[in-house]
């Protein structure tokens, strides 16, 4: 996929620079870049295996056991 960018001057220049230091072309450079924003700006997603997770039919519901846990015996964050 093409696409066409404009830079200001200095941004050129700092590019054409830091392309000839890296031995990569201009265009690699630029590509490595938007994949590495990409790959910070990627919003999580759970995998498929969790999110298509039904739950185990013949296990008791999670709460079914609060009532056996005993309270702290003190606020740790009193």
């Amino acid at each position: 996929m093409n696409f066409n960018i404009y830079l200001d001057d200095e941004t050129g220049q700092q590019l054409t620079l830091a392309a000839q230091d890296s031995g990569e072309n201009r265009n690699a450079l630029i590509r490595q870049a938007v994949a590495e924003w990409l790959a910070r700006h990627a919003k999580p997603q759970w995998p498929e295996a969790v999110l298509g997770f039904q739950g185990i039919p013949d296990m008791p519901a999670f709460e079914a056991s609060r009532d056996q846990l005993a309270p702290p015996n003190a606020d740790p964050l009193a």
